[in-house]
């Protein structure tokens, strides 16, 4: 099979943020139930298709890339692995595989679903390639993560279930956005087991959600009726981010503060994305011996096809 050393391809995994998320019920199978709004940054990672290979293969570079496994484990060669063999695509005769590329530019276990933005941007370059139709992804997202489906379209929407049902979003007003994270892991698993010794699943009727807010102050209005019910057990398991949730908050024109997933990874909300660029500047000079990792900027309102 001829090699191509051409980039033929890239997609842009951008982070995923749930700007609530209650945890609804749990299954026998162990799995929890949710009820989240998830909404996507500006942030992301950059998978490429760097060419034609013997086999499918994978490096990892960027700065969050030192450290990551690029093995069968991974969650992007898990994905190609997957479409490939369901789609059944070969080029003279053989099952084609790439050679994969994926540029880590957001943090790792942060709360914003990176690995499956990553898995999710595989699928869509791949489908692309090979001509799948993307209605076609979810069932194989649904089997490598609860965030994978979700991470296919890029879109703001309202996920229930074990992340599997998908319903539209609210319209998303002009609004800035700002993530920071400590620079400290946090262990998903303890996180569940902290928050079902403190008490567990809270009954409580379902966030009603309007078809689009106008502004950011309507939007932040509604969000004040939510919240992360992760955020109390991750700050048992790691209390610096009550130190992040304490900064954001403090910053000129912080609407909202508040954690994403199971952490660490926080975000604020702001009126504009300028407002928020100016809040991550002053946090920077703040923070700057701290080493916490930041962006700032609006979100990310449309799901390209790659």
């Amino acid at each position: 099979m001829p090699v191509s050393t051409q980039t033929t391809a890239q997609a842009s995994a951008h982070a995923k943020i749930n700007l609530f998320l209650h945890i609804t019920g749990r299954r026998d199978d162990g799995y929890h139930l949710l009820d989240s709004l998830a909404v996507f940054a500006g942030a992301a990672d950059r998978v490429t298709l760097a060419g034609l290979s013997e086999a499918m293969s994978l490096t990892i570079n960027g700065p969050f890339g030192q450290g990551l496994e690029a093995d069968g484990h991974n969650l992007v060669l898990r994905a190609a692995r997957a479409l490939q063999a369901q789609s059944g695509t070969t080029v003279d005769g053989l099952t084609d595989s790439f050679r994969l590329e994926l540029e880590k530019n957001l943090p790792v276990s942060s709360g914003i679903g990176g690995g499956s933005a990553d898995a999710a941007a595989t699928l869509r370059l791949l489908a692309q390639e090979w001509d799948v139709d993307q209605e076609a992804l979810f069932p194989i997202a649904a089997k490598l993560g609860a965030d994978v489906p979700v991470c296919v379209a890029q879109r703001p929407t309202r996920m229930q279930g074990i992340g599997e049902i998908l319903a539209p979003a609210p319209a998303l007003p002009e609004a800035g956005l700002l993530l920071v994270n400590p620079g400290v892991g946090v262990s998903t698993p303890d996180v569940f087991r902290a928050f079902a010794a403190g008490g567990g699943i809270v009954e409580r009727p379902a966030p009603f959600l309007p078809d689009r807010w106008t502004t950011v102050q309507d939007m932040v209005a509604d969000l004040n009726a939510t919240t992360n019910d992760l955020q109390a057990p991750a700050l048992s398991q790691c209390p610096v981010i009550g130190t992040v949730l304490a900064s954001i908050e403090s910053l000129p024109a912080c609407l909202l503060s508040r954690m994403s997933g199971s952490g660490a990874t926080c975000f604020g909300i702001f009126p504009s994305p300028e407002s928020a660029v100016t809040a991550a500047r002053i946090l920077n000079t703040q923070s700057a011996r701290l080493g916490w990792w930041t962006w700032a900027g609006g979100f990310h309102h449309t799901a390209p096809s790659t």
